[in-house]
């Protein structure tokens, strides 16, 4: 059985599930851009966390810092900010996912806190 090294890498998987469904769930469905960026950028979180889960290594967790940065533009970037359903999934799901990340690589002793050892 695979030992979980971050329990917010399997978080952010869930959280990556909720945006591939996020669009029939909250039914923006039919509308191309939010919905082709939910089900992507849930894709590649999943992708991401799943190897984080399995292979740990720093690069993920800054994948997933990406990610969920970009879920909290994409709306005005993209232009779906007026579609309230669309931008609240993707703005809070991104600012969950982001939170995780950078939680996980301030606090993982071997390749996070990088700012404490630079400051010895």
């Amino acid at each position: 059985m695979v030992q979980i090294k971050h329990w917010q890498d399997a978080v952010n998987a869930v959280l990556g599930v909720w945006l591939v469904l996020s669009p029939w769930a909250l039914g923006f469905q039919s509308e191309t851009t939010p919905m082709a960026n939910a089900v992507i950028v849930g894709a590649a979180l999943i992708a991401a966390a799943l190897g984080a889960m399995l292979v740990p290594r720093a690069w993920e967790e800054w994948t997933e810092l990406v990610l969920g940065l970009w879920m909290i533009v994409a709306p005005w970037v993209l232009g779906f900010a007026a579609m309230r359903e669309a931008m609240l999934a993707s703005t809070i799901t991104g600012v969950v996912v982001a939170a995780l990340a950078l939680w996980t690589l301030a606090t993982d002793p071997e390749w996070g806190g990088w700012w404490r050892r630079e400051a010895h």
